[in-house]
C-alpha cells in the first residue's frame, strides 16, 4: 500500500478529530474507539485473462478459472462518531428523538491474500487447449467507511440516563484501498514447457467506492468508557491491470487482469472513550 496515501488518511481522520474535540462541542456525545478482531470472506469469484496479440498466427488469450479462497486475518482499526443528542453537536439543539441516531467515521485495515490453490486455464489461438494453473496473490486493505447509525438504550441509570447497554446497527459508502500482487502458474501450456510461472507481475493499487454495514453491542461500563462487540460487512468490486514482463507469456505476453469480488465479514472487539 501506497505510504503517502496511508498517511493522507490518517492525517486526514487526525484532522478531524481535532475539529471535533475543540471547546464548545464537548457537551455532544461522541467517542473515540480502538477496536482489533478478525476478519474472513466469501469466496471472491475471481476472474481474470492474459491476452497478447501476436504475429500472424502466433495471437494467444488465456481465460483463467482461479480459486477466490480468501485468507482469514487479524482486522484491526478506529473509529470517531457521535450521537445527535439534544446537547447537540457543533452547537445545534436537536429534537430529542434524534438521541437515537448517529455518525461516525472508520478507518481499518486488514490483509487479503488469496489462498494458493489450483485451477484451470482454456487458451484459444495458436496454444489452444486446457491446462492446469495455480493461483496466489498477497495483498491488503484500507478501509474508510462513512456510518449512519441507529442504537436503543436499555438498563439505565442515574449515571447513564440513555441506558448502559446499546445495540446498534449501522450502515455507510466507503472508500477501499486495495493492493494486490500475483503469482501465477500455467503448467504444460506447449510441448516442452512445464511450468510457465509469472513469478512476481509487480503489486497494483486501486482505489474502489465500497458498501459496509456493522450491528454490534456497547456497554458503558463506565459514564465515559465503554466496550463494544460488533459484527462487519463490507462489499467491493475492485479491478486491478498488471503490464507483465516479456517472455511471461509464450511470444511475449503483455497483460493481466484480476476481478475479484470482496464480501468481507469481520468480528471486532473495541474500547471506546466518550466525551
Amino acid at each position: 500500500m501506497n505510504t503517502k496515501k496511508v498517511c493522507g488518511i490518517l492525517g486526514l481522520v487526525v484532522l478531524v478529530a481535532a475539529l471535533l474535540a475543540l471547546p464548545g462541542v464537548a457537551k455532544a456525545e461522541m467517542y473515540v474507539e480502538a477496536y482489533i478482531g478478525g476478519s474472513t470472506a466469501a469466496d471472491a469469484r475471481v476472474s481474470n485473462a492474459f491476452t497478447n496479440p501476436g504475429g500472424a498466427g502466433t495471437g494467444v488469450t488465456v481465460n483463467n478459472s482461479l480459486s477466490g479462497a480468501i485468507d482469514p486475518s487479524v482486522y484491526g482499526g478506529a473509529k470517531l462518531g457521535t450521537w445527535f443528542v439534544k446537547e447537540g453537536f457543533l452547537g445545534y439543539d436537536y429534537p430529542d428523538w434524534m438521541k437515537y441516531l448517529g455518525f461516525y467515521l472508520d478507518i481499518s485495515y486488514n490483509r487479503l491474500d488469496f489462498h494458493r490453490k489450483g485451477g484451470s486455464s482454456t487458451a484459444t489461438g495458436a496454444l489452444a487447449g486446457t491446462y492446469p494453473n495455480s493461483f496466489f496473490s498477497g495483498g491488503n486493505a484500507i478501509t474508510l467507511a462513512f456510518m449512519f447509525a441507529g442504537r436503543y438504550g436499555f438498563l439505565p441509570d442515574s449515571e447513564v440516563p440513555f441506558g448502559r447497554l446499546q445495540p446498534y446497527v449501522a450502515v455507510g459508502p466507503a472508500v477501499l484501498w486495495t493492493q494486490q500482487e500475483p503469482k501465477f502458474s500455467i503448467y504444460a501450456i506447449q510441448p516442452g514447457i512445464n511450468n510457465y510461472t509469472l513469478k512476481k507481475g509487480g503489486a497494483a493499487n486501486t482505489a474502489v467506492i465500497c458498501l459496509a454495514a456493522e450491528a454490534g453491542f456497547r456497554y458503558m461500563a463506565l459514564k465515559n468508557v465503554s466496550l463494544d462487540i460488533s459484527f462487519k460487512y463490507r462489499y467491493a468490486q475492485p479491478r486491478f491491470d498488471f503490464t507483465m514482463p516479456e517472455n511471461v507469456l509464450p511470444y511475449g505476453g503483455r497483460s493481466f487482469s484480476f476481478d475479484p469480488t470482496y464480501h468481507l465479514f469481520s468480528g471486532q472487539f473495541g474500547v471506546a472513550y466518550h466525551f
